[in-house]
């Protein structure tokens, strides 16, 4: 034999022939040679023993009687034995497991059974026939501990001859034939799953394209890939792409799309499994009576075209390289990592007993999904079949288009209708991240497709049982974020008695962290330089300071006009000002004041035309402090302060005369004068952020990030740009303010930014916020890192943690704070926001944002040091 018999990684492999053909010992030399593993063999001899503790019963020197019993013993003993190995070979198919059985298989009847376990269980079956001369085989028997006897063998000789012949249309997926010679020559190999493949830098799985060349190249470049001079698209990293399949039909370049799979497949540096668009056009290009609708007659239209452009041979060569590409996609892929199989790509859905396995219904099951008859528009009605998935991988799949990535029960779709009018998914793993494009238009022009309904509908209200029980929310920047139901409830009870409309309600900004470790100066609990440590040690050399104004935080949503704002939020509105818990910031009557007069002064500097936009998305500081916070200031902070200094003075007014009476109090004036000291600076440091407003007059505005307009979202550009839009901004309006910012490259910038720290915090000032040069920064691990660190001054801290916090007692007790929850809440709510905003942007639907807000609202709610 001069090919190896291939031995298939899963299945049922058949030795047929009679007994001393060699069967066993041949599998014991497999198992020695590695190609089998002890555990793949199943005998009818062992299970002989397992069933009977009988292994062998001697027929010779018994009566007639005797032989009788013995022989109706040993019929019973063989059915109890080939029906538990029969039961054991079943359950090793439903895993996808080898089985080799070492038994004679002389019978059509009993390889049958073996066939249709194959069959049931979607696996291959081959059959290994010894066929060993007659006289070798009485041989062999003669010199055996237990022969058989001459009879026996040659009775099964006579079987094994006469039966030979049906093995042919018995259902085998191979067939090989050994004589004694060959045997002996005989090579064989595993061969490994080939639906099995390795994740191995990372996988990028792409959602159904339908023709959407551009859309796709657009994707591409945003996930990181490049153009080599071969023309073939490569990572960086070396990630590979998975289509899940349909990359072909109703969109206007499906070859485009077909050649590009093609190439980097081959190459190996893409995967794409099989799917029902392409099972079509690849029948068609067969020559089958195929009618192409639903789109495919564009693909048709395409070939036409390349035929006259490049002639039949060129386009007849062409089609039999597309058809033979789209025939040998295979149902479904498996990736594993480490050996464990983590993520499975398919096109319409898969049953978890059919992860890893190929067949006629397998194939047609991942083509169509799970259907039940058409409805009364002649579309399939689609069965949910994920809800039965158990098996633990993840499962990527398309064909069915949603608004939105879909994850339910460790499946996610990634068909978001790009060729009508959506998007273009890819979901990044193992990173667990989705990144998508907009369509350039709706292609199909199809009124009923899902996409298009669903556009229709985007204002409607998110379905509250969505949100109650706890859910979670697919990030692209973070991955996924899980909410906890009792944090969500009392959200929707803020949402629903005090927010905005939640239609307007796009954005909170995340909480801010201190620096992680404290500082190790005497009398400071934060210093720059932590925060200056903590992104050198991320690997980020420039950062931007800041300055921090001690005012109220919120959000700024600011239309052209109020027409523009309908196609946005529902309502005819100029605009909307908020706080970072969503609640309007000012009275009716101011609001409309703030936003008339910041409509005319953007609309007068030309500002929505120059940057064509309906609308500006900002975030931003309103001062004075007291204008949110003139109860929380009069209740708490003006009235501890009168309070204690008056104690306070009062007690080294009698500690001092004690003193010149001669009690010995000198410990304790010098003690109070720094109480007293402490109490002056408390309230000159709140009464720094207050004063008197009349009207707008006295109301400033710094806006440090335009977070976005209705072109896009502004998240790629540096805090430098953001800073000179904030400069600009100022230049528009009085009533928007410049924010002071430093540069930190190297030592010198950053003791001069130290030092800059040092003179606004001892005037009273909050301090300087520290921020990475991008908007959104990455540890060289690929790891989020905090989108911006607060450290705030000594003498604000009073009014933070208490008159007497630097006293050594109490700073040490503070040094010892946990920001770690801060933290990972800081990255969570600054991921979550990106994520609403950009829903926004692209017009997604209210629920879609809301999701968004709602889960920053409940992390907001879960407890954490409000200090912090």
């Amino acid at each position: 034999m001069t090919q190896p018999i291939a031995i298939p990684h899963a299945g049922i492999v058949l030795l047929v022939g009679p007994s001393n053909s060699g069967k066993t010992t041949l599998l014991n030399n497999l198992v020695e040679q590695g190609v089998l593993l002890k555990s793949e063999i199943v005998s009818s001899d062992q299970f002989r023993v397992l069933v009977s503790d009988t292994e062998f019963i001697d027929f010779g020197k018994h009566s007639k009687g005797e032989l009788e019993v013995l022989a109706a013993k040993y019929r019973q003993i063989s059915q109890s034995a080939f029906d538990a190995m029969s039961e054991l070979i079943n359950i090793r198919g439903v895993l996808n497991k080898l089985t080799v059985v070492d038994a004679t298989h002389l019978w059509p009847e009993d390889r049958q059974k073996a066939v249709n376990f194959a069959v049931k269980n979607h696996l291959s079956v081959i059959a290994i026939i010894l066929d060993i001369p007659e006289k070798i085989l009485l041989e062999r028997d003669a010199k055996r501990e237990l022969p058989r006897g001459r009879n026996p063998i040659k009775q099964q000789v006579r079987t094994f001859k006469n039966n030979l012949g049906s093995l042919k249309t018995e259902g085998y997926s191979a067939i090989y034939t050994l004589n004694e010679v060959q045997l002996e020559q005989s090579s064989f190999v595993r061969i490994p799953n080939p639906l099995v493949k390795e994740v191995g830098a990372g996988l990028d799985f792409i959602g159904d394209l339908h023709g959407c060349y551009d859309e796709f190249l657009e994707l591409l470049k945003k996930l990181g890939y490049r153009q080599n001079e071969e023309g073939l698209y490569l990572h960086p990293e070396g990630r590979k792409l998975v289509s899940v399949g349909d990359i072909l039909g109703r969109g206007p370049k499906s070859l485009d799309c077909l050649n590009f799979f093609m190439k980097h497949v081959e190459k190996s540096l893409a995967y794409m499994v099989d799917s029902n668009h392409g099972w079509k056009i690849a029948r068609w290009l067969s020559g089958r009576n195929v009618n192409l609708t639903h789109g495919d007659e564009n693909v048709a239209a395409e070939f036409l075209h390349y035929e006259q452009e490049q002639g039949k041979e060129a386009s007849d060569r062409f089609k039999e390289q597309v058809k033979n590409f789209l025939l040998d996609a295979p149902s479904n892929l498996v990736f594993s990592k480490n050996g464990v199989e983590g993520i499975v790509a398919t096109h319409a859905g898969i049953r978890d007993r059919y992860i890893g396995k190929q067949s006629k219904r397998i194939s047609d099951f991942c083509r169509y999904g799970d259907t039940d008859g058409m409805d009364e528009t002649g579309r399939p009605v689609r069965k949910d079949w994920f809800i039965q998935h158990q098996s633990g991988e993840i499962i990527v799949w398309g064909h069915d288009p949603k608004p939105q990535p879909l994850v339910v029960n460790n499946t996610i779709n990634i068909d978001q209708g790009v060729v009508f009018g959506g998007s273009l998914t890819a979901y990044c793993y193992p990173q667990k991240k989705f990144v998508s494009v907009g369509a350039q238009k709706d292609y199909a022009e199809d009124p009923e497709s899902s996409i298009q309904k669903w556009k229709s509908k985007r204002f409607d209200p998110p379905n509250i049982h969505g949100f109650i029980n706890g859910y979670s929310v697919n990030t692209e920047d973070y991955g996924e974020i899980r909410i906890k139901e009792e944090y969500v409830k009392s959200s929707i009870e803020e949402v629903s008695h005090y927010t905005i409309p939640i239609e307007a309600l796009v954005y909170i900004p995340p909480t801010m962290s201190p620096t992680t470790d404290p500082s190790p100066l005497k009398d400071y609990l934060e210093h720059p330089k932590e925060a200056f440590d903590y992104y050198r040690k991320q690997g980020i050399r420039t950062m931007v300071v800041e300055k921090k104004h001690m005012g109220s935080r919120a959000i700024l949503l600011l239309f052209n006009d109020v027409e523009s704002s309908k196609n946005y939020v529902g309502t005819s509105t100029l605009g909307i000002v908020y706080t970072r818990t969503g609640r309007p910031f000012f009275n009716q009557a101011m609001t409309q004041t703030i936003l008339e007069q910041l409509n005319t002064d953007l609309r007068k500097a030309d500002y929505f035309t120059k940057h064509k936009t309906d609308f500006v998305l900002l975030d931003a500081e309103i001062l004075p402090w007291n204008l949110k916070a003139k109860e929380l200031i009069s209740a708490q902070y003006a009235h501890v302060s009168e309070v204690t200094l008056m104690d306070r003075q009062k007690i080294l007014e009698k500690l001092e005369l004690a003193y010149q009476n001669g009690w010995d109090v000198s410990s304790w004036i010098e003690e109070f004068k720094v109480k007293l000291k402490r109490a002056e600076v408390f309230r000159d440091v709140f009464q720094t952020y207050c004063w008197d407003t009349h009207g707008i007059n006295g109301i400033k505005i710094a806006p440090f990030h335009v977070l976005a307009d209705s072109n896009r979202t502004y998240f790629d550009q540096p805090h430098l740009w953001h800073m000179e839009q904030n400069r600009d901004l100022a230049a528009v309006s009085h009533l928007f303010m410049e924010t002071e910012f430093r540069v930190v490259t190297d030592e010198v910038s950053e003791d001069e930014a130290i030092r800059w720290w040092e003179e606004i915090t001892e005037d009273g000032h909050e301090g300087f916020v520290v921020k990475p040069e991008t908007y959104i920064a990455r540890n060289e691990k690929g790891r989020l890192v905090q989108p911006a660190i607060k450290v705030r001054g000594r003498k604000y801290l009073h009014i933070i943690y208490g008159i007497d916090y630097l006293q050594p007692e109490n700073l040490a007790r503070l040094k010892r704070r946990n920001v770690n929850r801060k933290q990972r809440h800081a990255l969570m709510e600054f991921a979550l926001g990106l994520e609403g905003v950009k829903r926004f942007v692209k017009k997604e639907s209210v629920a879609r944002v809301h999701e968004c807000v709602l889960a920053t609202l409940a992390l907001e709610a879960e407890p954490v040091d409000p200090r912090l």
